[in-house]
């Protein structure tokens, strides 16, 4: 019988569009399958990330999206003050963000454009979340 909660470990790279990394963390993933839908692997990074600020609160953030009412800098967030962050409106900002391309995904050097779109996680497997930064005046 196969495990039902086989552990990935899943190394993230955030990047900048020239390929400058920004930030790198990994998460275990607990999954079914090695197959999991972009949704999900956004939902698990952002949970992940969120759970380690909410682990001992600050008032930098270091995360994929900017929280609501947070203030951006060179490389995170500055909160009002040590803060939790709530984890669902993580969630919904990131995969909003991520279907207006605020920013792009490649799985294994893979762009993948849909939160449907399902991808194959193996021990080798890399996830690079490429920050995309607006134009100022475009």
């Amino acid at each position: 019988m196969p495990n039902m909660s086989a552990a990935r470990v899943l190394r993230i790279i955030d990047e900048t569009p020239s390929g400058q990394p920004l930030h790198e963390l990994t998460v275990e993933l607990r999954l079914a399958s090695e197959r999991v839908t972009v949704r999900e692997l956004i939902e698990r990074r952002v949970r992940a990330e969120v759970e380690r600020h909410n682990a001992a609160p600050s008032p930098y953030y270091q995360g994929l999206v900017q929280p609501t009412e947070a203030e951006r800098e060179l490389n995170g967030y500055r909160l009002r003050g040590a803060q939790r962050i709530d984890a669902d409106a993580q969630v919904r900002l990131a995969t909003e963000s991520f279907a207006r391309q605020g920013f792009l995904l490649l799985v294994d050097d893979d762009q993948v454009e849909d939160l449907a779109d399902e991808v194959v996680l193996t021990p080798d497997t890399i996830a690079h979340f490429v920050k995309l930064v607006p134009l100022v005046g475009g």
